[in-house]
């Protein structure tokens, strides 16, 4: 699919992009050359390929979820100016 210069001038206007007038035609290209790459793979039959959520057929590796710190909230909470049943309490700044 071949896109015209005044097509991707809509296109920038529709996106809000400034394109300036002597790179419209290496947009022009690029462009159409995504679109024809794009037609191209939609072509192919992929009946036959599984999904997969990673190329290499890798699998990640996850450390182990322990606590790694002690339980500090008392002591955090033994110095705050305003505490009431566990939360901090601060001043409204917002009418």
């Amino acid at each position: 699919m071949s896109l015209t210069a005044d097509e991707v001038n809509k296109i920038a206007h529709l996106a809000r992009l400034g394109i300036d007038k002597q790179d419209i035609t290496s947009y022009t290209k690029d462009l159409s050359g995504m679109l024809d790459l794009m037609t191209r793979m939609s072509e192919l039959n992929t009946d036959d390929v599984e999904p997969m959520a990673h190329p290499m057929d890798q699998s990640q590796r996850l450390r182990a979820d322990v606590v790694a710190e002690p339980n500090n909230r008392e002591k955090f909470q033994a110095i705050a100016p305003q505490v009431e049943a566990g939360l901090y309490l601060v001043p409204k700044v917002i009418e």
